[in-house]
């Protein structure tokens, strides 16, 4: 391949990912930040949790991405109307009633974002063959984490330290400049398909109306039911309910969802079949019908876990350590490893070959919670003397440096197992459900997530730090006892 395509492919791989990331770090962590400095409640910003289910459910609608008119113009339309909304947030922030309206605003901004996910990864998929998608795994993974430390690092401090509509307002124009790039560089790598008009028509059926109104009236009937006072009554006699919220129902649901279409799908399949033109239908057909399925689906739900389980608990971990004060620059320290990592994995897995490198990519990412373990015990009278102190006592250079490199060396095994988690997902995609196939696998990765937080803080709790880190490698264990069993890891196997 020429050094000019590469070229090519390093600018758009970068601009289109970070006009992924971007949106996902001001909805999920930039927002929360927001509502907390305007004096939101602990509980209400809780509810954040409820942006999620955008991204967690994108695969409803992935089909759709892959079946009317091109990736590039779904992708474009997607950050046109994501500006919009960023901007109406600026807007409105001198308003009394500010909070209410941003939330909603966030909230048809995460469907946004979400779809606009989709086209992203399904024009990488299209644009790149199989070597060059594993090649640029990795690169693709630091893009997405320079938005991140964008938003969280550039957006947040001006929001903290001037006013928030000049933050929303600068995120605005960070956002317009990549997406004028990805306006006039960005070319099609796939032809024309149904013309998005006849999406349009399609939704203006009675049938389709009745389905919508039909979906978001139970939205609005099961988010009413978890405010309800019954419930809240409920909560108090099952205290463990509290730190349960509704996108952690939905998760559930998802999950029982997945295992009905598994005992049913043989009857699933006839009923979509009926109509042999329907797109929507097939995609996920033929997503179910992918060989090995069932060790696909579990392996993908469960290969994070133990990363979530600890990610959730080390900043609360580092908080009771003491070093609340550090956790800026030992996070900073992480991220350029974390880079490295997916980005190492990626050249690996062109290198050598996903079959080859999958083992040791995922032993180290889940050791890491060994390590952990270890730091927790090697450090716990300061644990046990810091925490809720007014003043922590220091733990001392030493214990700091290595605080850090386990940090560091936690994100860098978590990079490398992003490269093979990803470079997977595209591997067992149909190449003509691509956008909708990867929708569903990066929907199934994060239900974990959902989970993990309510797991975590309840073993920390009742045990401490170092069983749950020891607990949440254990955890882990399960989704390394399918790999010598899944397919699609050799290169020839599609």
């Amino acid at each position: 391949m020429k050094k000019t395509k590469w070229d090519k492919n390093y600018l758009w791989t970068f601009s289109t990912y970070f006009t992924e990331g971007f949106p996902y770090i001001l909805i999920r962590t930039v927002s929360s930040v927001f509502f907390r400095d305007m004096k939101v409640s602990l509980e209400s910003i809780g509810l954040v949790n409820f942006f999620s289910i955008p991204w967690i459910l994108k695969f409803l609608w992935g089909p759709q991405v892959d079946e009317y008119s091109t990736k590039r113009k779904w992708m474009l339309t997607m950050q046109a109307l994501f500006m919009v909304i960023i901007v109406a947030a600026a807007l409105v922030v001198p308003l009394k009633n500010n909070v209410q309206l941003i939330a909603v605003l966030f909230f048809i901004g995460a469907f946004i974002a979400a779809t606009n996910d989709v086209a992203i990864d399904g024009y990488y998929m299209e644009a790149l063959d199989k070597e060059g998608q594993a090649k640029f795994v990795g690169f693709r993974t630091m893009a997405y984490r320079v938005a991140m430390g964008v938003g969280t690092l550039v957006i947040v401090t001006i929001g903290a330290k001037w006013s928030w509509f000049a933050a929303f307002f600068a995120a605005a124009i960070i956002f317009a400049a990549f997406f004028l790039f990805n306006l006039f560089f960005l070319t099609d790598v796939e032809p024309q398909k149904k013309k998005i008009k006849d999406l349009f028509l399609r939704g203006l059926r009675v049938k389709t109306f009745l389905f919508l109104l039909g979906t978001v009236s139970l939205i609005i009937a099961v988010r009413y039911f978890f405010q309800s006072p019954f419930y809240k009554e409920l909560q108090n006699s099952v205290p463990l309910l509290k730190n349960i919220y509704f996108s952690h129902w939905v998760a559930l649901l998802l999950l029982l969802a997945l295992v009905l279409v598994g005992i049913f799908r043989k009857r699933l399949k006839a009923f979509i079949t009926r109509d042999p033109d329907s797109f929507y239908g097939k995609s996920f057909v033929y997503f179910m019908e992918r060989e090995k399925i069932t060790t696909i689906l579990l392996f993908i739900i469960l290969l994070r876990v133990g990363e979530w389980t600890l990610a959730t608990m080390v900043a609360p971990f580092i908080v009771d350590l003491g070093i609340k004060v550090h956790y800026g620059w030992i996070s900073f320290v992480g991220l350029p490893a974390s880079i490295a990592g997916a980005m190492l994995g990626g050249w690996m897995i062109s290198r050598f070959s996903l079959k080859r490198v999958i083992w040791p990519f995922i032993m180290a990412q889940n050791c890491t919670n060994i390590i952990y373990m270890a730091l927790a015990i090697h450090v716990s009278y300061f644990l046990k003397i810091n925490t809720d102190a007014a003043t922590p006592i220091s733990i001392g250079t030493a214990n700091l440096a290595l605080a850090a490199g386990v940090h560091a060396f936690d994100q860098f095994a978590g990079g490398l197992g992003t490269a093979v988690l990803t470079t997977y997902v595209m591997r067992i995609c149909h190449a003509e459900f691509k956008a909708a196939h990867y929708a569903i696998g990066s929907g199934l990765w994060n239900l974990s997530a959902i989970f993990a937080g309510v797991f975590g803080g309840l073993v920390a709790g009742w045990l401490g730090y170092a069983w749950l880190f020891g607990l949440s490698f254990v955890i882990s264990i399960p989704a390394m006892v399918f790999i010598p069993f899944l397919p699609y890891l050799s290169d020839n196997n599609l």
